[in-house]
């Protein structure tokens, strides 16, 4: 009668089944980490795994669900109507109308820091010691008190 060697069987699955779902983990961690998209096919593919295995197993096909989830970018916009859409002539005009902002702003910019720039000579030409004051000096009121 040949020896039962059943029991070695069942180790070398258990322990490969092991090997596959921490292979699993490790590839589903690692993509986590560095960003990449989870997708199932994805994940099969850096585990060495099948799908359908990965759909079996509760526990992962969750974590790739909530990860998958988690990284999905939000639903594009829906697209302008071609009748809502700004023509190249009317883009063409905005542009100009902002250029022509941008040179008034600037003039304008210019302008004030002329302005600053003699206000503040001014200032400190006046500052000089010996130099009389146009303004005299600030005089204290006489306070009235109550009636």
């Amino acid at each position: 009668m040949p020896a039962d060697n059943s029991h070695l069987i069942v180790d070398a699955a258990r322990r490969r089944a092991a090997s596959t779902r921490r292979r699993a983990t490790s590839a589903l961690r690692r993509m986590d980490a560095t960003g990449t998209v989870i997708t199932f096919e994805a994940v099969a593919r850096e585990a060495g795994v099948s799908r359908s295995w990965l759909y079996n197993q509760p526990d992962l096909r969750t974590e790739i669900e909530r990860l998958r989830a988690r990284h999905r970018p939000a639903p594009a916009a829906r697209p302008v109507p071609d009748r809502q859409r700004a023509s190249d002539a009317s883009l063409l005009r905005r542009l100009e109308a902002a250029i022509e902002r941008n040179r008034q702003l600037e003039s304008e910019n210019r302008e004030l820091r002329e302005a600053l720039t003699l206000a503040l000579g001014e200032r400190r030409t006046a500052d000089l010691p010996g130099r009389p004051r146009d303004t005299p000096k600030k005089r204290t009121s006489v306070a009235i008190g109550p009636c």
